[in-house]
């Protein structure tokens, strides 16, 4: 079945249509070994179609896969690793190409979203749609304070050391040391700078919110797949119509 080039590589790929609208007016993007033009159709099952020379895996006419993983500490969110360390894939099941949606670094645990779903994984990364995302942050003290005053520095704005300022949505102390940070955008390692700038050490980072998405109790290391509902409510959050 003949399908637009953008929605096929969107759908194939970690891309947002306009991106793979742009690739292809770039002639990035070949079908059947010809360079193609803005506004061209293939047929996902039976034309080739590569990006940079590389060929893209088409979509087979199932349905996306959303999955939720709580990852553990000391795994790295990537889809491989030269180096052998284990990775978020190597935790979910085979057989599916799918992407992490953003990023947790190493030492970080929690909710992390995959899927195969190009167009919804641009949507929640990019900054214009400001899906929030909540952090359980334990932390110890760099000097003496009461917890409280160290909750009233983090709600402040902070400078990070790429000259960014940046600020909590909402910040809940949860108990002593312990508080729930909340922010809008996803700068690297962003919650563990903003508390280093509080002069809190961060022991331990979960996320545990993404939007809707509650991580609720599912347990390190395990994943599950989301109820058509939850995905409705993501989509609806950013704007777009499944």
């Amino acid at each position: 079945m003949q399908m637009r080039l953008q929605k096929i590589l969107s759908s194939a790929l970690p891309l947002s249509r306009r991106a793979a609208e742009t690739a292809i007016a770039a002639g990035r993007v070949t079908v059947n070994g010809a360079v193609a033009a803005l506004g061209s159709s293939a047929d996902a099952q039976t034309d080739v179609i590569t990006l940079d020379g590389a060929a893209v895996d088409l979509p087979d006419g199932r349905a996306h896969t959303y999955i939720m993983l709580n990852k553990p500490k000391g795994v790295i969110t990537s889809a491989g690793d030269d180096r052998g360390r284990t990775t978020v894939l190597d935790l979910v099941p085979d057989g599916r190409r799918l992407f992490p949606v953003g990023r947790l670094d190493m030492n970080s645990e929690g909710l992390l979203l995959l899927t195969d779903d190009g167009e919804l994984t641009y949507r929640l990364t990019h900054p214009k749609f400001a899906v929030t995302k909540t952090y359980r942050v334990e932390t110890s003290p760099e000097s003496p304070g009461k917890s409280a005053d160290f909750a009233e520095r983090l709600r402040l704005p902070a400078l990070l050391p790429d000259g960014a300022e940046v600020q909590a949505k909402d910040v809940r102390q949860v108990r002593d040391f312990v508080f729930d940070v909340t922010i809008g955008e996803g700068r690297n390692r962003q919650v563990r700078k903003m508390c280093a700038a509080a002069g809190l050490r961060v022991r331990r980072l979960t996320r545990i919110r993404e939007g809707s998405l509650l991580l609720g109790s599912l347990p390190p290391g395990q994943w599950r797949e989301l109820a058509e509902n939850e995905i409705q409510i993501l989509c609806k959050e950013v704007d777009l119509i499944k």
